[in-house]
């Protein structure tokens, strides 16, 4: 999300800055504004920082450091166009670099990108194994309500009716990310375990006991905290290994005092923060709004312009 979209006046020139989002998680893995919270999010968006100096940064060509931070040039005006993108010297290049294998450099980074949403989506499914008889009822009923065909999964068109019948103010877009992210074997439905998800997912996380029951499930030997081998088991492929590289991210971005564990205030935090871009950006125009009123209160503008 471009600084101009927190600023509510935008033109065409945020989808390069998209792209130059897009780019930079490519090259090292991580997103460039990165917090706990949507307005964290947004202040790391509009201060603009790029941070060249973590690995793999320093192994990476001028070039592509250059063509990624002319992309995230924080004033639309002098970020670069389509066209002086596709010129720019780094992708025409691209043909005269050596030949390496990069394909799984990339994968990997991509797998580092991800991660965090493969720990929480193991810990939502832990919470809906653990949900109450009577919160099971409701969610059975509203999936019923849903599968209008009564095939046992739910469509997009589906999914659609039904949160409109239930009053869910969702615009399409929305419904169709929802959509995506919660069909996990990608057959273009959701199932009653994948409806499960989404319905946690909409309901904000809110109840702190579920939330404790899935940091219980975690923490093995219930000594308050996610130690970093309990953290391994739960980020574990199919063959029952974890990659390093990616519980020492996992913990670099939840463990916030760098004790080397994850308590459960750490785990709440990571669980709860999202990327409600809209809220964000009304909360940032709020707080703008405010400023300026306070200080045209104090310099006697407002009261002039009323006289």
């Amino acid at each position: 999300m471009a600084p101009e979209v927190l600023r509510r006046s935008y033109g065409p020139e945020v989808d390069i800055w998209s792209a130059g989002v897009i780019l930079y998680i490519l090259l090292c893995g991580v997103p460039p504004f990165w917090a706990e919270t949507e307005q964290g999010v947004a202040r790391s968006i509009l201060r603009g920082v790029l941070d060249f100096d973590r690995e793999p940064w320093p192994r990476i060509s001028d070039s592509a450091k250059s063509l990624v931070r002319q992309m995230l040039e924080m004033d639309p005006r002098k970020r670069l166009t389509a066209r002086q993108v596709l010129a720019h010297p780094w992708l025409q290049d691209a043909k005269k670099a050596p030949n390496v294998p990069l394909g799984d450099v990339v994968r990997a980074r991509l797998k580092q990108f991800s991660v965090m949403n493969r720990f929480k989506k193991k810990a939502m499914r832990v919470i809906a194994e653990h949900l109450s008889a009577e919160e099971v009822e409701v969610i059975k009923e509203m999936f019923a309500l849903m599968d209008t065909d009564n095939n046992g999964r739910v469509t997009l068109e589906e999914l659609k009716a039904g949160l409109a019948r239930v009053g869910s103010k969702l615009a399409e877009p929305e419904m169709e990310l929802l959509m995506e992210a919660a069909d996990v074997d990608g057959d273009g439905y959701l199932d009653y375990a994948e409806f499960v998800a989404i319905t946690i997912h909409l309901q904000r996380l809110s109840n702190d006991q579920h939330l404790r029951k899935a940091f219980l499930f975690f923490d093995r030997d219930s000594s308050g905290y996610i130690e970093r081998a309990e953290l391994a088991d739960a980020l574990a492929d199919d063959s029952g290994r974890a990659d390093d590289a990616v519980v020492d991210h996992v913990l670099q971005e939840v463990d916030t005092d760098k004790d080397g564990r994850v308590s459960f205030v750490e785990f709440v935090a990571m669980m709860k923060a999202g990327t409600d871009w809209r809220k964000a950006s009304r909360q940032y125009s709020k707080q703008r709004f405010k400023s300026l009123s306070n200080s045209l209160i104090k310099d006697g503008s407002i009261s002039m312009a009323i006289r």
